[in-house]
């Protein structure tokens, strides 16, 4: 059984160059960087009670999963936590190794899926970012996420509610009305309610403590929190 859907991974294997270019294809990404930032490093600082420095995150180990080319392994690592880097995409490993060494950050980034992890220690964190939507079957996914994380850890589980509204803003108009993504970058079918992924990972042992909506503000060019959750959201949930 496996968590990869092989076209998902070349999909983006084919655009995995542009990781880095905030004005290429992953502009969204970049755009939306900040507040997720934002919410884990100050969530996981309350959650861990940790003293707000210049590398608050150190000691935490974080797992980042569907790393992509490293867009949030990077910050992690620059607060002080201890990341490993995880995308089934060999070439997005790569592009992610690069980049790294190019910033003298010490990252571990492997070539692997949640099942396929083989790794002696747990993690305090796990981050599924904007990647639920894109695996092959998502209650093995977080079966498989929820095993490598310690008693009491978190999980941030960020992606797109299943509504109507998702459908215009986050497919007709982000891909087709004013190209932000690639067309064909999401399936609306594959997208998933707030109900629906708490009551998968409350089957692996999480409890939901918190959830937030996530929205774009063209006025003000940037993304912001809110209580809205029918299109973007994120959720918290803590390993029991």
């Amino acid at each position: 059984m496996t968590s990869i859907n092989k076209k998902e991974i070349e999909k983006f294997s084919r655009i995995a160059d542009e990781w880095w270019n905030p004005e290429g294809k992953f502009k969204p990404l970049h755009k939306f960087n900040p507040i997720r930032i934002k919410y884990i490093k100050e969530n996981i600082i309350t959650n861990f009670k940790l003293k707000k420095q210049s590398k608050p995150l150190s000691g935490i180990n974080i797992l980042d999963i569907g790393c992509g080319g490293g867009l949030l392994s990077e910050p992690m690592a620059r607060l002080g936590a201890n990341v490993t880097g995880i995308d089934a995409s060999d070439k997005n490993i790569k592009i992610a190794k690069l980049h790294s060494k190019k910033n003298k950050l010490k990252i571990n980034y492997l070539c692997s899926s949640p099942e396929k992890l083989n790794v002696k220690k747990k993690f305090d964190v796990i981050l599924n970012m904007e990647i639920v939507e894109h695996v092959e079957d998502i209650n093995f996914f977080l079966e498989s996420c929820s095993k490598h994380l310690k008693k009491n850890g978190l999980m941030f589980v960020a992606t797109i509610n299943k509504t109507l509204k998702s459908y215009i803003f986050a497919i007709v108009g982000a891909e087709y009305v004013l190209r932000w993504l690639p067309i064909g970058t999401h399936d609306w079918e594959k997208f998933v309610k707030p109900e629906e992924l708490k009551k998968i990972l409350m089957k692996y042992n999480m409890s939901l403590n918190k959830l937030d909506g996530m929205y774009f503000s063209v006025i003000k060019n940037e993304w912001s929190l809110s209580t809205d959750l029918s299109v973007n959201y994120i959720g918290k949930f803590t390993k029991n």
